[in-house]
C-alpha cells in the first residue's frame, strides 16, 4: 500500500481550508485517511501553516510520498532539511547534536525571514490604506470646494436678484412721485355712473342755494321799479299819444264770418 502525504479540502465556497493528512494513494481526495499531521490556510497573507514536524519526518522516513503542494509546505517548514540531516546522522557523517544545531540555526533564519515578510506585508497594507485614505480626502476636499463654489454662486445670484428688485422698487417709487395726483384714465372710464350720481346731489345743492339768491333779488327789483315809477309818471303825457295813434292805425283783425261773406 502506497501512502501519500496530501491535502484534504475543507472550508466554504471561495474560502478553502486544507488538512495535511497521510492517506492511501488509492482513496479519494476527501475520503478515508490514516493520520492528520497539520493544516494549511491559503486565504491569509502570508499563508498559515500548522505542522507537526516529527510526524511528518516519521512518515517520510517510512517512505510516504508527498504531493507537489505538500512537498513545498514541508520544505517551507524545514521538514525535508531535517530528514536530510537525520540521514547524515544515520550514515555517521554528523552527530545528533550537530544536526540539531544546524536545524535550529536554519529555523531561526527562516523564522526571521518570515517575520520580515509579515511585517512588509502589513506595512504594504497600511501604506495602501493610507494612500486610499489620502485619495478619499482629496476627493472629499474637491467635492467640498465644488459645493462651496456652487453655494457662493447661488448666494451671489440671490444677492443680485434682491438688489435688482430694490432698484426696481425705487424706480417705481420715483415714477409715482413724479406723476400728478388723480385717478388714471381707465378708472374714469370704468366709473362714469358713480360720477353722475355724485354730481346729482351737487346740482341739487346749487339749485337750493340759488333759491334764496332769487328771493334776495326780488326786493332789489321792486326798489328799481319804485324808483322808475315817478319817472314813468312824468313821461306819461309824451308817450301816451303815439301809443294811442299806433293803436288806432293798427287794423282790426277780421272775424271768420266776415271772411266767409267776402
Amino acid at each position: 500500500m502506497a501512502v501519500r502525504l496530501r491535502l484534504q479540502r475543507h472550508g466554504k465556497k471561495g474560502r478553502p481550508f486544507y488538512h495535511i493528512v497521510a492517506a492511501d494513494g488509492r482513496a479519494p481526495r476527501d475520503g478515508k485517511l490514516i493520520e492528520k499531521i497539520g493544516t494549511y490556510n491559503p486565504v491569509t497573507n502570508p499563508a498559515e501553516v500548522v505542522l507537526d514536524v516529527d510526524k511528518a519526518v516519521n512518515w517520510l522516513r517510512k517512505g510516504a510520498q508527498p504531493t507537489d503542494t505538500v512537498r513545498s509546505i514541508l520544505s517551507f517548514k524545514g521538514v525535508l532539511y531535517r530528514n536530510h540531516l537525520l540521514k547524515g546522522v544515520d550514515k555517521g557523517a554528523l552527530t545528533q547534536e550537530q544536526a540539531d544545531a544546524r536545524y535550529n540555526a536554519w529555523l531561526e533564519q527562516k523564522e526571521a525571514k518570515h517575520e520580515t515578510k509579515i511585517k512588509d506585508a502589513n506595512l504594504s497594507i497600511k501604506e495602501a490604506e493610507k494612500k486610499r485614505f489620502e485619495e478619499e480626502t482629496k476627493i472629499k476636499e474637491t467635492r467640498a470646494a465644488a459645493i462651496a463654489k456652487r453655494k457662493k454662486e447661488q448666494l451671489e445670484k440671490l444677492v443680485a436678484e434682491i438688489a435688482d428688485a430694490g432698484t426696481e422698487e425705487t424706480e417705481t417709487e420715483e415714477i409715482e412721485v413724479r406723476t400728478p395726483e388723480g385717478p388714471p384714465k381707465e378708472e374714469v372710464k370704468a366709473e362714469p355712473e358713480a360720477k353722475v350720481k355724485s354730481e346729482a346731489p351737487v346740482t341739487e345743492e346749487k339749485t337750493k342755494k340759488s333759491v334764496p339768491e332769487e328771493k334776495t333779488e326780488k326786493p332789489v327789483a321792486e326798489e328799481k321799479t319804485k324808483e322808475s315809477a315817478p319817472e314813468e309818471k312824468a313821461a306819461e303825457p309824451v308817450a301816451v299819444e303815439p301809443v294811442a295813434e299806433k293803436k288806432a292805425e293798427e287794423p282790426k283783425e277780421k272775424t271768420p264770418e266776415e271772411k266767409k261773406d267776402k
